[in-house]
Protein backbone atom coordinates (compact mmCIF):
# COMPACT_ATOMS: atom_id res chain seq x y z
CA UNK A 1 0.00 0.00 0.00
CA UNK A 2 1.36 3.52 -0.82
CA UNK A 3 1.71 5.21 2.53
CA UNK A 4 1.59 8.83 0.75
CA UNK A 5 -2.11 8.35 -0.74
CA UNK A 6 -4.32 8.84 2.46
CA UNK A 7 -1.74 11.83 3.77
CA UNK A 8 -2.34 13.31 0.36
CA UNK A 9 -6.44 12.72 0.53
CA UNK A 10 -6.40 14.01 3.83
CA UNK A 11 -4.49 17.43 3.02
CA UNK A 12 -6.26 17.84 -0.23
CA UNK A 13 -9.41 17.77 2.01
CA UNK A 14 -9.35 21.05 3.58
CA UNK A 15 -8.13 22.54 0.70
CA UNK A 16 -11.48 21.64 -1.43
CA UNK A 17 -13.43 22.49 1.76
CA UNK A 18 -12.25 26.32 2.12
CA UNK A 19 -12.68 25.84 -2.26
CA UNK A 20 -16.86 24.96 -1.92
CA UNK A 21 -16.77 27.23 0.95
CA UNK A 22 -15.45 30.38 -1.44
CA UNK A 23 -17.98 29.40 -4.21
CA UNK A 24 -20.32 29.56 -2.20
CA UNK A 25 -19.53 32.98 -0.93
CA UNK A 26 -19.09 33.92 -4.09
CA UNK A 27 -22.67 32.56 -5.55
CA UNK A 28 -24.29 34.66 -2.20
CA UNK A 29 -22.49 37.75 -2.80
CA UNK A 30 -23.49 38.17 -6.50
CA UNK A 31 -27.09 36.51 -5.54
CA UNK A 32 -27.02 39.75 -3.06
CA UNK A 33 -26.29 42.23 -5.84
CA UNK A 34 -28.58 41.04 -8.26
CA UNK A 35 -31.63 40.43 -6.09
CA UNK A 36 -30.89 43.55 -4.02
CA UNK A 37 -30.60 46.03 -7.22
CA UNK A 38 -33.60 44.70 -8.49
CA UNK A 39 -35.81 44.56 -6.16
CA UNK A 40 -34.45 48.59 -4.96
CA UNK A 41 -37.02 49.42 -7.66
CA UNK A 42 -39.42 48.94 -4.86
CA UNK A 43 -38.64 51.61 -3.11
CA UNK A 44 -37.75 53.85 -6.57
CA UNK A 45 -41.19 53.42 -7.38
CA UNK A 46 -43.03 56.69 -5.85
CA UNK A 47 -40.11 59.06 -6.59
CA UNK A 48 -40.64 58.04 -10.15
CA UNK A 49 -43.96 57.80 -10.30
CA UNK A 50 -44.22 61.55 -8.66
CA UNK A 51 -41.07 63.10 -10.70
CA UNK A 52 -43.44 61.95 -13.97
CA UNK A 53 -46.98 61.84 -12.86
CA UNK A 54 -47.13 58.22 -13.73
CA UNK A 55 -50.11 55.60 -12.84
CA UNK A 56 -49.17 53.09 -10.38
CA UNK A 57 -49.83 49.88 -12.95
CA UNK A 58 -47.56 52.00 -15.84
CA UNK A 59 -44.48 52.68 -12.88
CA UNK A 60 -44.54 48.96 -11.91
CA UNK A 61 -44.84 47.26 -15.72
CA UNK A 62 -41.12 48.28 -15.01
CA UNK A 63 -40.94 45.53 -12.39
CA UNK A 64 -43.02 43.43 -13.76
CA UNK A 65 -40.74 43.10 -16.82
CA UNK A 66 -37.74 42.81 -14.75
CA UNK A 67 -38.96 39.28 -13.32
CA UNK A 68 -40.57 38.54 -16.69
CA UNK A 69 -36.68 39.23 -18.58
CA UNK A 70 -35.50 36.99 -15.88
CA UNK A 71 -37.50 33.84 -15.99
CA UNK A 72 -37.96 33.83 -19.92
CA UNK A 73 -34.35 34.12 -20.29
CA UNK A 74 -33.61 31.44 -17.52
CA UNK A 75 -33.34 28.53 -20.13
CA UNK A 76 -30.68 30.68 -22.19
CA UNK A 77 -28.67 31.48 -18.73
CA UNK A 78 -28.80 27.76 -18.17
CA UNK A 79 -27.56 26.75 -22.15
CA UNK A 80 -25.00 29.67 -22.00
CA UNK A 81 -23.41 28.11 -18.58
CA UNK A 82 -23.55 24.49 -19.52
CA UNK A 83 -21.17 25.73 -22.75
CA UNK A 84 -19.15 28.80 -21.77
CA UNK A 85 -18.83 28.61 -17.91
CA UNK A 86 -19.55 30.98 -15.10
CA UNK A 87 -16.32 33.54 -16.05
CA UNK A 88 -18.55 34.66 -19.46
CA UNK A 89 -22.16 34.64 -17.70
CA UNK A 90 -21.28 36.39 -14.76
CA UNK A 91 -19.05 39.13 -16.35
CA UNK A 92 -22.13 39.52 -18.54
CA UNK A 93 -24.58 39.79 -16.26
CA UNK A 94 -22.80 42.84 -13.88
CA UNK A 95 -21.68 44.70 -17.41
CA UNK A 96 -25.32 44.62 -18.40
CA UNK A 97 -26.52 45.68 -15.10
CA UNK A 98 -23.86 48.73 -14.74
CA UNK A 99 -24.93 49.91 -18.45
CA UNK A 100 -29.02 49.32 -17.57
CA UNK A 101 -28.30 51.81 -14.70
CA UNK A 102 -26.54 54.24 -15.95
CA UNK A 103 -29.05 54.20 -18.79
CA UNK A 104 -31.95 54.35 -16.14
CA UNK A 105 -30.64 57.77 -14.73
CA UNK A 106 -31.08 59.72 -17.39
CA UNK A 107 -34.34 58.30 -19.13
CA UNK A 108 -36.96 60.59 -19.65
CA UNK A 109 -39.64 58.09 -21.07
CA UNK A 110 -41.53 55.34 -19.31
CA UNK A 111 -40.22 52.59 -22.00
CA UNK A 112 -36.60 53.79 -21.24
CA UNK A 113 -36.92 52.53 -18.10
CA UNK A 114 -38.78 49.53 -18.81
CA UNK A 115 -35.71 48.82 -21.31
CA UNK A 116 -33.09 49.65 -19.21
CA UNK A 117 -34.55 48.85 -15.08
CA UNK A 118 -37.19 45.85 -16.75
CA UNK A 119 -35.49 44.30 -19.49
CA UNK A 120 -31.92 44.73 -18.85
CA UNK A 121 -31.99 44.60 -15.22
CA UNK A 122 -34.07 41.20 -15.74
CA UNK A 123 -31.42 39.67 -17.78
CA UNK A 124 -28.40 40.72 -15.84
CA UNK A 125 -30.23 39.85 -12.84
CA UNK A 126 -30.74 35.97 -14.07
CA UNK A 127 -26.85 35.75 -15.38
CA UNK A 128 -25.65 36.44 -11.97
CA UNK A 129 -28.78 34.68 -10.19
CA UNK A 130 -30.31 31.10 -8.79
CA UNK A 131 -29.75 29.16 -12.21
CA UNK A 132 -26.65 30.11 -12.91
CA UNK A 133 -25.60 29.64 -9.32
CA UNK A 134 -27.55 26.53 -8.61
CA UNK A 135 -25.68 24.44 -11.05
CA UNK A 136 -22.29 25.83 -9.75
CA UNK A 137 -23.26 24.74 -6.23
CA UNK A 138 -24.48 21.47 -7.59
CA UNK A 139 -20.63 20.97 -8.78
CA UNK A 140 -19.46 21.33 -5.22
CA UNK A 141 -21.99 20.54 -2.04
CA UNK A 142 -23.37 16.99 -3.69
CA UNK A 143 -25.69 15.77 -0.85
CA UNK A 144 -25.63 18.76 1.32
CA UNK A 145 -26.94 20.97 -1.90
CA UNK A 146 -30.09 21.80 -0.45
CA UNK A 147 -28.28 23.41 2.78
CA UNK A 148 -25.87 25.37 0.79
CA UNK A 149 -28.89 26.24 -1.52
CA UNK A 150 -30.58 27.71 1.54
CA UNK A 151 -27.63 29.71 2.10
CA UNK A 152 -27.55 31.78 -1.54
CA UNK A 153 -31.37 31.85 -1.39
CA UNK A 154 -31.05 33.83 2.05
CA UNK A 155 -28.92 36.37 -0.47
CA UNK A 156 -32.45 37.50 -1.62
CA UNK A 157 -32.78 38.37 2.47
CA UNK A 158 -29.16 40.18 2.41
CA UNK A 159 -30.01 41.93 -0.72
CA UNK A 160 -33.26 43.48 0.50
CA UNK A 161 -31.57 44.55 4.29
CA UNK A 162 -28.88 46.32 2.57
CA UNK A 163 -29.73 47.70 -0.54
CA UNK A 164 -33.78 48.95 0.34
CA UNK A 165 -32.66 51.42 3.52
CA UNK A 166 -29.39 52.43 1.19
CA UNK A 167 -31.45 53.24 -1.69
CA UNK A 168 -34.15 55.29 -0.05
CA UNK A 169 -31.06 57.16 1.92
CA UNK A 170 -29.26 57.91 -1.77
CA UNK A 171 -33.11 58.99 -2.87
CA UNK A 172 -33.62 61.26 -0.09
CA UNK A 173 -29.61 62.84 -0.23
CA UNK A 174 -28.58 62.93 -3.79
CA UNK A 175 -31.93 62.08 -5.49
CA UNK A 176 -33.23 58.92 -7.76
CA UNK A 177 -31.35 59.77 -10.86
CA UNK A 178 -27.69 59.80 -9.04
CA UNK A 179 -28.78 57.03 -6.96
CA UNK A 180 -28.94 54.76 -10.26
CA UNK A 181 -26.03 56.35 -11.09
CA UNK A 182 -23.89 55.44 -8.18
CA UNK A 183 -25.72 51.38 -8.01
CA UNK A 184 -24.07 51.74 -12.65
CA UNK A 185 -21.08 52.48 -11.69
CA UNK A 186 -20.24 50.13 -8.72
CA UNK A 187 -21.73 47.08 -10.82
CA UNK A 188 -19.27 48.17 -13.74
CA UNK A 189 -15.99 48.37 -11.24
CA UNK A 190 -16.76 45.01 -9.90
CA UNK A 191 -16.36 43.38 -13.47
CA UNK A 192 -12.44 43.58 -13.28
CA UNK A 193 -11.89 41.63 -9.96
CA UNK A 194 -14.57 39.11 -11.30
CA UNK A 195 -13.26 38.13 -14.15
CA UNK A 196 -9.53 37.85 -12.25
CA UNK A 197 -10.85 34.94 -9.80
CA UNK A 198 -9.23 31.50 -10.94
CA UNK A 199 -11.99 30.40 -12.56
CA UNK A 200 -10.18 26.70 -13.81
CA UNK A 201 -10.34 26.01 -9.74
CA UNK A 202 -13.61 27.43 -8.98
CA UNK A 203 -15.97 25.97 -12.08
CA UNK A 204 -14.03 22.28 -11.34
CA UNK A 205 -16.23 21.31 -8.53
CA UNK A 206 -15.35 18.79 -6.18
CA UNK A 207 -13.54 15.59 -7.41
CA UNK A 208 -15.52 13.89 -4.86
CA UNK A 209 -18.94 15.45 -5.86
CA UNK A 210 -18.17 14.68 -9.60
CA UNK A 211 -16.92 11.14 -8.65
CA UNK A 212 -20.40 10.37 -7.33
CA UNK A 213 -22.24 12.19 -10.01
CA UNK A 214 -20.34 10.47 -12.69
CA UNK A 215 -21.29 6.93 -10.78
CA UNK A 216 -25.31 7.92 -10.93
CA UNK A 217 -27.20 7.01 -14.20
CA UNK A 218 -27.67 9.88 -16.57
CA UNK A 219 -31.21 8.89 -17.77
CA UNK A 220 -30.79 10.71 -20.72
CA UNK A 221 -32.88 13.65 -20.25
CA UNK A 222 -33.65 16.32 -22.91
CA UNK A 223 -36.15 19.37 -22.29
CA UNK A 224 -38.74 17.79 -24.99
CA UNK A 225 -38.38 14.48 -22.59
CA UNK A 226 -38.25 16.42 -19.51
CA UNK A 227 -41.56 18.38 -20.77
CA UNK A 228 -43.38 15.36 -21.09
CA UNK A 229 -43.37 13.95 -17.10
CA UNK A 230 -45.70 15.82 -14.86
CA UNK A 231 -43.03 16.85 -12.55
CA UNK A 232 -41.53 19.15 -15.23
CA UNK A 233 -45.09 21.10 -15.38
CA UNK A 234 -45.77 20.66 -11.12
CA UNK A 235 -42.67 22.36 -10.59
CA UNK A 236 -43.50 25.07 -13.18
CA UNK A 237 -46.55 25.64 -11.79
CA UNK A 238 -45.34 25.74 -8.11
CA UNK A 239 -43.00 28.51 -9.61
CA UNK A 240 -45.65 30.24 -11.16
CA UNK A 241 -48.49 30.59 -8.72
CA UNK A 242 -46.03 31.35 -5.96
CA UNK A 243 -44.40 33.99 -7.99
CA UNK A 244 -47.78 35.57 -8.74
CA UNK A 245 -48.29 35.85 -5.62
CA UNK A 246 -45.38 37.05 -3.83
CA UNK A 247 -44.37 39.66 -6.00
CA UNK A 248 -47.75 40.88 -6.24
CA UNK A 249 -47.22 42.04 -2.72
CA UNK A 250 -43.18 42.88 -2.70
CA UNK A 251 -43.61 45.57 -5.92
CA UNK A 252 -45.71 47.59 -3.44
CA UNK A 253 -45.32 46.63 -0.07
CA UNK A 254 -42.87 50.02 0.97
CA UNK A 255 -45.72 52.46 -1.12
CA UNK A 256 -48.11 50.17 0.88
CA UNK A 257 -46.32 50.93 4.74
CA UNK A 258 -46.54 54.52 3.45
CA UNK A 259 -49.89 54.62 2.42
CA UNK A 260 -51.26 53.75 5.57
CA UNK A 261 -49.43 55.87 7.61
CA UNK A 262 -45.33 54.61 8.15
CA UNK A 263 -42.45 57.36 7.28
CA UNK A 264 -40.52 56.51 3.85
CA UNK A 265 -37.07 55.35 5.52
CA UNK A 266 -38.95 53.81 8.12
CA UNK A 267 -40.93 51.65 5.56
CA UNK A 268 -37.83 50.76 3.25
CA UNK A 269 -36.07 49.51 6.44
CA UNK A 270 -38.75 47.66 7.93
CA UNK A 271 -38.95 45.48 4.64
CA UNK A 272 -35.24 45.74 4.24
CA UNK A 273 -35.37 43.45 7.60
CA UNK A 274 -37.33 41.05 5.96
CA UNK A 275 -33.96 40.15 4.50
CA UNK A 276 -32.71 38.62 8.40
CA UNK A 277 -36.06 36.31 8.36
CA UNK A 278 -35.71 35.26 4.96
CA UNK A 279 -31.86 34.08 6.23
CA UNK A 280 -33.42 32.58 9.06
CA UNK A 281 -36.65 30.92 7.31
CA UNK A 282 -34.41 29.89 4.33
CA UNK A 283 -32.13 27.52 6.96
CA UNK A 284 -35.10 26.75 9.01
CA UNK A 285 -37.08 25.41 6.45
CA UNK A 286 -33.81 23.63 5.14
CA UNK A 287 -33.26 21.88 8.38
CA UNK A 288 -36.80 20.95 8.78
CA UNK A 289 -36.63 19.31 5.44
CA UNK A 290 -33.79 16.70 7.09
CA UNK A 291 -36.47 16.20 9.56
CA UNK A 292 -39.62 15.72 8.26
CA UNK A 293 -39.19 15.74 4.81
CA UNK A 294 -39.82 17.90 1.93
CA UNK A 295 -43.59 17.82 1.54
CA UNK A 296 -44.40 18.59 5.20
CA UNK A 297 -41.42 21.29 5.12
CA UNK A 298 -42.33 23.27 2.00
CA UNK A 299 -46.52 22.88 3.33
CA UNK A 300 -45.68 24.79 6.03
CA UNK A 301 -43.61 27.39 4.55
CA UNK A 302 -47.08 28.31 2.50
CA UNK A 303 -48.65 28.25 5.80
CA UNK A 304 -46.23 31.13 7.60
CA UNK A 305 -46.69 33.11 3.95
CA UNK A 306 -50.57 32.87 4.25
CA UNK A 307 -50.38 34.20 8.00
CA UNK A 308 -48.13 36.98 6.86
CA UNK A 309 -50.39 37.91 4.36
CA UNK A 310 -53.20 38.14 7.06
CA UNK A 311 -51.27 40.41 9.15
CA UNK A 312 -50.29 42.76 6.05
CA UNK A 313 -53.51 43.25 5.41
CA UNK A 314 -54.61 43.74 9.19
CA UNK A 315 -52.15 46.65 9.23
CA UNK A 316 -55.00 49.07 7.15
CA UNK A 317 -56.53 49.42 10.03
CA UNK A 318 -53.92 48.88 12.80
CA UNK A 319 -50.59 50.33 11.85
CA UNK A 320 -48.68 49.21 14.58
CA UNK A 321 -45.26 47.33 14.95
CA UNK A 322 -46.16 44.66 16.46
CA UNK A 323 -48.33 43.74 13.35
CA UNK A 324 -45.17 44.86 11.21
CA UNK A 325 -43.17 42.99 12.97
CA UNK A 326 -45.27 40.36 12.57
CA UNK A 327 -45.46 40.36 8.92
CA UNK A 328 -42.07 41.01 8.25
CA UNK A 329 -41.09 37.80 10.48
CA UNK A 330 -43.84 35.66 8.54
CA UNK A 331 -44.24 36.94 4.95
CA UNK A 332 -40.44 38.24 5.06
CA UNK A 333 -39.41 34.45 6.22
CA UNK A 334 -40.72 32.28 3.88
CA UNK A 335 -40.52 34.60 0.57
CA UNK A 336 -38.51 32.71 -1.11
CA UNK A 337 -37.61 29.46 1.37
CA UNK A 338 -39.62 26.91 -0.67
CA UNK A 339 -37.08 27.79 -3.45
CA UNK A 340 -34.24 25.96 -2.26
CA UNK A 341 -36.22 22.92 -1.90
CA UNK A 342 -38.12 22.97 -5.32
CA UNK A 343 -34.08 23.73 -7.08
CA UNK A 344 -32.70 20.68 -5.15
CA UNK A 345 -35.80 18.70 -6.38
CA UNK A 346 -35.58 19.59 -9.92
CA UNK A 347 -32.06 19.07 -10.04
CA UNK A 348 -32.57 15.29 -8.62
CA UNK A 349 -35.30 14.37 -11.05
CA UNK A 350 -33.73 15.65 -13.86
CA UNK A 351 -30.02 15.47 -13.24
CA UNK A 352 -27.72 14.75 -16.38
CA UNK A 353 -25.66 16.81 -19.08
CA UNK A 354 -29.14 19.31 -20.13
CA UNK A 355 -29.78 19.44 -16.30
CA UNK A 356 -29.19 23.46 -16.49
CA UNK A 357 -31.72 24.24 -19.71
CA UNK A 358 -34.07 22.05 -18.16
CA UNK A 359 -33.93 23.52 -14.86
CA UNK A 360 -33.78 27.05 -17.25
CA UNK A 361 -36.85 26.53 -18.42
CA UNK A 362 -38.63 25.39 -15.33
CA UNK A 363 -37.47 28.40 -13.89
CA UNK A 364 -39.13 30.62 -16.85
CA UNK A 365 -42.63 29.63 -14.66
CA UNK A 366 -40.66 31.91 -11.54
CA UNK A 367 -40.40 35.19 -14.07
CA UNK A 368 -43.83 34.88 -15.68
CA UNK A 369 -45.60 34.39 -12.62
CA UNK A 370 -42.93 37.55 -10.74
CA UNK A 371 -43.89 39.66 -14.16
CA UNK A 372 -47.78 39.25 -13.81
CA UNK A 373 -47.71 39.29 -10.32
CA UNK A 374 -46.05 42.57 -10.02
CA UNK A 375 -48.30 43.89 -12.93
CA UNK A 376 -51.57 42.47 -12.07
CA UNK A 377 -51.27 43.83 -8.38
CA UNK A 378 -50.21 47.24 -10.22
CA UNK A 379 -53.81 47.48 -12.11
CA UNK A 380 -55.89 45.97 -8.95
CA UNK A 381 -54.70 48.78 -7.36
CA UNK A 382 -54.96 51.16 -9.86
CA UNK A 383 -59.09 49.77 -10.76
CA UNK A 384 -60.01 49.52 -7.10
CA UNK A 385 -57.52 52.49 -5.23
CA UNK A 386 -57.64 49.58 -3.12
CA UNK A 387 -55.35 47.20 -1.48
CA UNK A 388 -57.68 44.65 -0.28
CA UNK A 389 -58.01 43.37 -3.49
CA UNK A 390 -54.39 42.83 -3.95
CA UNK A 391 -54.17 40.95 -1.16
CA UNK A 392 -57.04 38.84 -1.90
CA UNK A 393 -54.89 37.77 -5.49
CA UNK A 394 -52.03 36.99 -3.71
CA UNK A 395 -54.25 34.80 -0.93
CA UNK A 396 -55.39 33.01 -3.63
CA UNK A 397 -52.07 32.22 -5.54
CA UNK A 398 -50.22 31.08 -2.77
CA UNK A 399 -52.76 28.87 -2.08
CA UNK A 400 -52.68 27.53 -5.97
CA UNK A 401 -48.88 27.24 -5.37
CA UNK A 402 -49.07 24.72 -3.08
CA UNK A 403 -51.50 21.99 -4.55
CA UNK A 404 -48.87 20.29 -7.07
CA UNK A 405 -47.24 19.06 -3.32
CA UNK A 406 -50.35 18.23 -2.04
CA UNK A 407 -51.76 16.32 -5.71
CA UNK A 408 -48.56 15.34 -7.47
CA UNK A 409 -46.67 11.85 -6.84
CA UNK A 410 -43.59 12.89 -7.71
CA UNK A 411 -43.85 15.86 -5.54
CA UNK A 412 -45.24 14.04 -2.57
CA UNK A 413 -42.45 10.91 -2.49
Amino acid sequence: MDQNTPRDETLATPHKARTALNVLALCFVLSVLGRGLSDSFTVFLKPISESFGWDRASVVSVYSLTWLAAGLTAPLVGRLFDRSGPRVVYSIGLSLLGCAFLVAAHAQALWQFQLSVGLCVGFGTALIGNVSNSILLGRWFGPRLPTAMAVMYSATGAGLLLLLPLSQVLIDRIGWRTAYQAFGITALCLVVPLMLLPWRLLAGGSPHVVRKAETLVDEGWTLLRAMRHHAFWALFSTFFFTAIAMYALTAQIVAYLIDVGFPPLQAATAWGFSGVALFVGMLGVSTLDGIIGRRPSVLFSYGVSILGIILLWLLQWHPNYWLLTGFVICFGSMIGSRGPLITATALKIFRGERVGTIYGTISIGSGLGSGLGAWGGGLLHDWTHSYNPLIVFALVNVVLGMIPFLVVPALRR
